[in-house]
C-alpha cells in the first residue's frame, strides 16, 4: 500500500477518533463548568501551560527529527529516550521555580502542580513506543491511545470535581491534576500494549539498544538525527514563545477571572483545530517527510563549505508532484473551512456559548473573544500544514533562518499585543488579533519556502487553485450580510429560539450553496465516505 493511501486512511482514523473523543470531552466539560468558577478554570489553564512547556521542549524536536528516519526503527526508539532524559529534570526545575512565585490561595494547588510534573514524566515514558508507531504509520494505534487517554482524563476530572463538591469539599484544581495523570498513564499503557508485539515481530526493541556503525554516538544515537534535533530544539524556543505567547501574556497581565474567560473561549475556538486540523497536520508532516526527504535526513543537499549556495537535491518527479498536490488540496480544504468560520462563526458563536456554557460565561469576555477567534481559525490551520511541510522538508540552514526570523516575529507579536491590548484597550481580544499577526508572518515564510522548493524540483505551485471559487465567495458575503443585519438590526429578533432558527436557516442555505459550488473539489473526498 502506498504512503499516501496508508496515511490518508490513517488521517481518517485520527479525525474520526478525535471527533468521538472531543465530542465526549465537550459533553463532560459542560457538566464540569457547572462546578467550576472562572478563577479555577484560569488556574487550570496555567497548569496546562506548565505541562505543554515541559512536553514541548522535551519531545517536539525529537519527534520531528525521528520522522526523517523512515527505515531504522531502533534508531528512532533510541533517540526518543533523550526526551525522557531531558524531560524529567525540566519538569522538576519548572515546578520548583513556579512554586517560588506567588502561589494562588487555592486548595491543593501545590499538590496539583507536582501531580502535573509526575504526569509529564509518565507521558514521556510512552515516547519510544510513540515514535515507533509514527514511523510504521500505525495511526490506528495512535488514535486509540489518544481516545482512551482523553476519555479517561475527562471522566476522572469530572468525577473528582462532582464528588468533592457534593461532599462539601473545595477541590480547587486537584480534579484537573487527577485527570492529567489518568491521561498520561493510559497513554503509556496503550502504547506499550499495542507496540510491544510489533517490536517483537519486526525485531527491534522498545529499550535503548546498541547499533553498530560510526554514524551513531556511542552506538546509540544517530549523529544526523541528533544534529537535526538540536536545530529544531533551538527553533522550538522561539516557536514556543510565539505559539504559547498568548497563554504567557494572559497569565501575566490578566486577572484569574479574565484568564478563565479567555481559556473557555480559546478552548471552544480551538475545538475544530484539535479535532480536524491537528490530525491532518501531523499526518501531512509524515507524508511530506517520506515523499520529499532523502535517506540522509536532509531533502536539500547541503554542499561543502566552499562559498557555494545550497542547491536543492532533485527528488523523483512523481513524489514531489504528489506532495504538491497534497499541499494544494489541504490548503483548498482549509480555505473553504475558513470561509465558513468567518461567515457563520461571528453570529453563531455567542448564541452557542450561551446555550452550552450558560449566562455566567456568556456575559464575560469569553463571548467577544470567541467571535474574534473565528477569524483566527483559518490562519491557524494554514500555518499548521505549511509549517508541517517546512519541518519535514527543510534542511538545517533553512531551519536556522526560520529560527532567526522567529525572534523578529516575536518582537512584532509583542508590539502588536501591546498595541491591541493597551492602546486600543481590546483586552483578551487583543491577544487573538496579535496571534493573527504572528500567523500571517509565519505563513509568509512557509509560503516562500515551499514555493521555492517546488520550483527547484520543476513543479509549479498553483496558488489560484487553493482559493474558493467566486460563487462560494459571493454566497459567503450574502450569508454574512443577512446574519449581521438580522441579528443586529434596530428591531432585533426576540428570544434565543428565534435567533437559533434564523441562524440555522441561513447557515443551512449557505452550506448547501457551498457544497454545490465546490462540488468538483469535495465529491472525491466524500465518495469513500458515501460508499461506507
Amino acid at each position: 500500500m502506498s504512503v499516501l493511501s496508508t496515511s490518508a486512511k490513517g488521517t481518517s482514523f485520527l479525525i474520526i477518533f478525535q471527533l468521538a473523543s472531543r465530542g465526549f470531552t465537550f459533553l463532560i466539560n459542560q457538566i464540569l463548568l457547572r462546578y467550576m468558577s472562572p478563577e479555577i478554570l484560569g488556574l487550570s489553564a496555567q497548569l496546562d501551560l506548565y505541562s505543554r512547556t515541559v512536553l514541548s521542549f522535551s519531545k517536539d524536536s525529537i519527534e520531528v527529527a525521528a520522522q526523517r528516519q523512515p527505515k531504522n526503527a531502533q534508531a528512532v526508539v533510541n533517540l526518543a529516550y533523550l526526551s525522557i532524559v531531558f524531560g524529567g529534570p525540566l519538569a522538576y526545575v519548572l515546578a520548583a521555580l513556579y512554586l517560588r512565585t506567588e502561589i494562588p490561595h487555592v486548595p491543593y494547588f501545590s499538590q496539583a502542580l507536582w501531580v502535573y510534573a509526575i504526569s509529564c514524566v509518565v507521558e514521556l515514558l510512552a515516547e519510544p513506543a510513540f515514535v515507533a508507531a509514527q514511523q510504521r504509520l500505525l495511526f490506528r494505534v495512535r488514535a486509540s491511545a489518544e481516545t482512551i487517554a482523553t476519555i479517561s482524563r475527562c471522566l476522572l476530572t469530572c468525577a473528582v470535581a462532582v464528588v468533592a463538591t457534593r461532599l462539601g469539599s473545595a477541590p480547587g484544581v486537584l480534579p484537573f491534576a487527577a485527570g492529567q495523570f489518568a491521561f498520561a498513564t493510559m497513554t503509556l499503557v496503550v502504547y506499550a500494549v499495542k507496540i510491544w508485539p510489533v517490536s517483537k515481530a519486526e525485531k527491534f526493541s522498545l529499550f535503548p539498544t546498541y547499533i553498530q556503525g560510526s554514524e551513531y554516538i556511542r552506538g546509540f544515537f544517530s549523529k544526523s538525527l541528533c544534529r537535526l534535533s538540536a536545530s529544531l530544539l533551538f527553533q522550538n524556543l522561539f516557536k514556543y514563545v510565539l505559539t504559547q505567547g498568548d497563554g504567557i501574556l494572559i497569565a501575566t497581565l490578566a486577572s484569574l477571572s479574565d484568564q478563565g474567560a479567555y481559556a473557555l473561549a480559546s478552548n471552544y475556538g480551538g475545538l475544530i483545530a484539535r479535532m480536524l486540523f491537528q490530525p491532518i497536520e501531523e499526518t501531512s508532516r509524515t507524508i511530506f517527510a517520506q515523499l520529499c526527504s532523502t535517506e540522509d535526513v536532509n531533502p536539500l543537499k547541503e554542499k561543502e563549505m566552499s562559498g557555494k549556495e545550497i542547491a536543492p537535491k532533485t527528488q523523483p518527479d512523481n513524489k514531489v508532484q504528489s506532495a504538491r498536490e497534497l499541499l494544494q488540496n489541504v490548503l483548498k480544504l482549509y480555505s473553504i473551512i475558513g470561509l465558513v468560520a468567518c461567515t457563520i462563526g461571528p453570529s453563531v458563536a455567542p448564541i452557542l456559548l450561551r446555550i452550552v456554557a450558560g449566562a455566567q460565561w456568556a456575559d464575560t469576555q469569553a463571548s467577544p473573544v470567541l467571535v474574534t477567534y473565528c477569524y483566527y481559525i483559518p490562519l491557524l490551520a494554514i500555518n499548521g500544514v505549511t509549517e508541517a511541510f517546512v519541518a519535514a522538508v527543510a534542511p538545517n540552514p533553512i531551519l536556522h533562518i526560520q529560527s532567526g526570523l522567529m525572534g523578529l516575529w516575536f518582537l512584532l507579536f509583542s508590539a502588536a499585543t501591546w498595541f491591541f491590548m493597551r492602546v486600543l484597550d481590546l483586552g483578551a481580544r487583543g491577544l487573538v488579533l496579535a496571534n493573527c499577526v504572528n500567523m500571517v508572518l509565519r505563513i509568509c515564510f512557509n509560503g516562500w519556502f515551499f514555493t521555492s522548493f517546488f520550483r527547484e524540483n520543476k513543479q509549479d505551485f498553483q496558488w489560484a487553485s487553493i482559493m474558493p471559487n467566486s460563487m462560494s465567495i459571493a454566497s459567503a458575503i450574502g450569508a454574512w450580510s443577512i446574519l449581521h443585519s438580522g441579528l443586529n438590526s434596530s428591531v432585533p429578533l426576540q428570544g434565543h429560539l428565534q435567533d437559533i432558527v434564523f441562524t440555522s436557516v441561513i447557515t443551512g442555505v449557505f452550506g448547501l450553496s457551498l457544497l454545490y459550488s465546490e462540488r468538483s473539489f469535495l465529491l472525491p473526498f466524500m465518495k469513500p465516505l458515501l460508499r461506507r
